[in-house]
């Protein structure tokens, strides 16, 4: 197997202690010597810095790139205005999602980015199903993540511009002499931003950062228990080829005029489980006691029949208590249905819950 990539940071994390490992063909820090819970903990409540170079952003110049990009996606791009971005997916002719993304809108085009497992699928998805048009893998820039409630008085510190960003908003500017795209998004669930900054001055923001008291670097295990309070999605876990948008509670990503339309790939199937609703759904799952359900464990409906499989699951920090995500049937979707999980070969209760486990703290 080739060595793992490294990001620009990667000196850094190992200066800081970090415990590195392969995720995604790139070698990033799963944790910091205080340890995953604190550093949860510490982004709910404070702000931590996370390194997301490893995924991939992509510029798609061209005025009629909005147009473009929707037959490959059922979002409205279209409607969007310079500086507001879109969660969407590629979807396959069938209904499947290729992957998931961010999708913004610039002045000259779109900004997009895109998972680091999927970056090269994507690229030549855009490139096979594009012919001609300019994507660029914007390969000399680093994208840092400062997720949590103090973030925006740290960075607008910087670059007080920020402070006026809505969610879902994202802006070009200078500060600290560096050039920056900052986004006012994240995978946590709480207020924060995704920096993009030239490869070359990546060590020097996160420096800059690291150094407020408010902020603590955090791994790839706490971005991982964040997310999962917040009820997101994984590419590779809870969504994949197999799964639709509408089976994965993303019904909110197809908006009216695509509703209306259609002409993306997978549109026959995603339109039909919209108006009929779809064989099965992707529910939050709060197993009883302490023992968390991992991805792969069987669900069984109150009678022990097998109606689904967790596909994402662990321990919740916040809500100190297992938590977990996987698909279900639609009779047994309802929240507070009873579960049962199989779990070591024993039989655990378990209960259907509303998403996300921990409310959203975006900034609207």
């Amino acid at each position: 197997m080739p060595d793992p990539q490294t990001t620009p940071l990667d000196a850094l994390h190992r200066e800081l202690g970090a415990r590195m490992v392969d995720f995604a063909g790139w070698s990033m820090p799963v944790q910091y010597p205080t340890g995953i819970l604190k550093e949860h903990v510490w982004t709910r409540t404070r702000a931590s810095l996370f390194d997301v170079s490893h995924m991939g952003q992509i510029r798609m110049p061209g005025a009629d790139a909005a147009a473009a990009i929707e037959s490959l996606v059922p979002a409205d791009i279209q409607a969007l205005k310079p500086g507001r971005a879109r969660y969407t997916q590629f979807t396959t002719l069938d209904g499947g999602i290729i992957d998931d993304l961010i999708v913004t809108a610039t002045d000259d085009g779109l900004y997009l980015v895109v998972n680091a497992g999927g970056r090269d699928t994507d690229l030549a998805h855009l490139r096979e199903h594009l012919p001609g048009r300019e994507i660029e893998l914007l390969a000399d820039r680093a994208l840092l993540a400062l997720q949590g409630p103090a973030a925006v008085n740290v960075l607008a510190r910087l670059a007080p511009e920020v402070a006026g960003l809505r969610f879902m908003s994202s802006i070009e500017l200078e500060a600290a002499g560096l050039e920056l795209r900052i986004s006012r998004l994240g995978y946590t669930g709480e207020d924060g931003f995704e920096v993009s900054v030239a490869a070359g001055h990546a060590v020097e923001l996160a420096r800059t950062l690291l150094a407020a008291e408010e902020v603590q670097p955090a791994g790839l295990g706490a971005r991982d228990s964040l997310r999962l309070e917040a009820g997101l999605c994984l590419y590779g876990h809870d969504i994949d080829r197999t799964t639709s948008p509408i089976e994965a509670d993303l019904a909110w990503t197809v908006q009216k005029r695509r509703r209306a339309e259609g002409g993306f790939p997978g549109a026959e199937r995603i339109l039909a489980e919209l108006r009929d609703g779809p064989a099965r759904r992707l529910v939050g799952i709060r197993p009883e006691g302490r023992a968390p359900a991992r991805e792969g464990a069987a669900i069984l409906d109150g009678s022990g029949q097998a109606i689904g499989k967790v596909t994402s699951g662990g321990f919740g920090p916040t809500v100190d208590g297992p938590v977990a995500m996987g698909y279900v049937a639609g009779a047994a979707a309802e929240p507070g249905t009873p579960l049962q999980l199989e779990v070591r070969g024993r039989k655990l209760p378990a209960r259907v819950e509303a998403l996300p486990f921990v409310p959203h703290r975006y900034h609207r």
